[in-house]
């Protein structure tokens, strides 16, 4: 193990940690707004233009396209250029064109907006979530990047409340705007984070990283001895991750199971999340109280985050996705069976638990199975692969909406993607490693 390494193993939770945590945190619930706030405009906007179940399929795909090329080139970049380099620009790229897609004339517009702000989306989660993991020791690693995934839920919760309180009165338009411009200051506020020292270090530079650590350490009031701060030369650097580099034979089996996982989870999520409340309005519920059950919905990832950042470092990584993904796939039958609005609202309530504590494991584990050479990339490019479900589905669930009718539709759309959860929770049951207890050098190494 490295000595920047075994330094960060040594630290307890820092003020220095915290800031990075809050700070990438802050962009995480921007861009879960925006998110969010699809859901909530989704109904209003089809209204608005006169829109079938097909062209807003497709509005919720115009984003998880932009989602995928960005999680891909920014995952090497990430290993090209640094971690706080690529949150930084990709959340500034997610709220131009976020606050942009606010005035967008026409639907056209608006598609090639929304594919923009899904670049910068895609771009910032995989290498925010990287940045977290290698701050932290491996006692408290899980939780944090679980912590820093519950960001996800505010965001959601202000969409939510936004969609009920003010796009009924307003219109979409304001939806747009408010998840856009903060996320700008947002951006601003992230330069005061600082990159990575494990980044550092493997790049070969070792000033910049004894500092950093170095600060970590003072704050936790320990003396560290002189390390060697020469820098590496230039041939001994590490150029970055490549694809190629996730097939070999180090890594594959762990590829394999993190591009099912992403892909199958974000089919799942994807397939309900934007369409609940226009889902909700064919069930013959009101536009506002489809906004109202959706906002409580929203309140219930609360708890499914926060008992995932507990157990994740208690049962493990493994134990903690198979579980929350059956309950996923166990609350998604249930919640497409519902009948009566107490159903509706207390299966949809666990939809919403499960599915978000699911999401909490997912980006812990992932950056754990690769080592920091590229981290960036595998992390990048297994949100890549993922968003080639967040593509498909909308637009599936659309497809089978519409051509089942309201009533049915709403049931065969969820038994759908409670065999896609079931499924993602075998292949991780089966296949998958577990990395709790472990630094990351131990776990790229067994």
């Amino acid at each position: 193990m490295s000595s920047i390494s075994l330094r960060i193993e040594k630290l307890p939770v820092t003020p220095m940690l915290w800031k990075v945590l809050f700070l990438s945190g802050i962009g995480w619930l921007f861009d879960a707004m925006d998110q969010g706030m699809m859901a909530g405009v989704m109904a209003s906007i089809g209204r608005s233009w006169q829109l079938t179940s097909a062209d807003l399929g497709l509005l919720g795909s115009a984003s998880a396209v932009g989602m995928a090329v960005g999680a891909a080139v920014a995952g090497m970049i990430a290993d090209r250029y640094g971690r706080r380099t690529v949150i930084t620009f990709t959340l500034i790229l997610y709220g131009l064109a976020s606050a942009a897609s606010g005035i967008a004339p026409n639907f056209a517009v608006l598609l090639f907006l929304r594919f923009l702000t899904g670049l910068g989306l895609g771009g910032e989660l995989p290498a925010a979530s990287t940045l977290v993991s290698e701050f932290s020791p491996t006692k408290v690693r899980g939780r944090m990047v679980v912590l820093l995934e519950s960001f996800w839920a505010w965001g959601w919760i202000a969409a939510a409340l936004i969609a009920y309180l003010l796009i009924p009165i307003y219109g979409w338009r304001i939806g747009f705007f408010l998840g856009g411009v903060p996320a700008l200051y947002a951006a601003y506020l992230r330069k005061g984070i600082p990159e990575s020292p494990r980044y550092l270090e493997q790049k070969g530079y070792f000033k910049e990283a004894d500092a950093i650590v170095g600060k970590m350490e003072k704050q936790a009031g320990i003396n560290s001895k002189h390390i060697d701060t020469s820098p590496l030369s230039g041939d001994k650097r590490s150029k970055g991750g490549r694809l190629a580099d996730l097939w070999s034979k180090a890594y594959f089996k762990h590829t394999i199971v993190l591009w099912v996982l992403w892909l199958g989870i974000n089919f799942g999520y994807y397939g309900f999340v934007l369409w609940t409340p226009t889902l909700l309005v064919g069930k013959g519920f009101s536009l506002v109280k489809g906004f109202e059950f959706t906002l409580i919905m929203t309140i219930a990832q609360l708890p499914g985050y926060y008992s995932a950042a507990y157990l994740i470092e208690k049962i493990g990584r493994k134990k903690v996705l198979v579980i929350y993904l059956i309950g996923t796939a166990v609350s998604a039958y249930l919640f497409g069976q519902a009948a009566s609005s107490n159903s509706v609202l207390t299966f949809g309530c666990l939809l919403y638990f499960f599915s978000l504590g699911a999401w909490g494991a997912v980006y812990a584990y992932t950056p754990e199975v690769y080592p920091t050479s590229i981290r960036g990339c595998g992390t990048g490019w297994a949100a890549a692969i993922g968003r080639i479900g967040a593509i498909a589905a909308p637009y599936v669930v659309g497809l089978m909406y519409g051509a089942k009718g309201k009533e049915i539709g709403f049931t065969y759309v969820f038994i759908m993607l409670t065999i896609v959860f079931a499924v993602v929770a075998a292949v991780v049951a089966l296949i998958g490693v577990e990395t709790k207890g472990k630094t990351l050098d131990e776990i790229n190494v067994a």
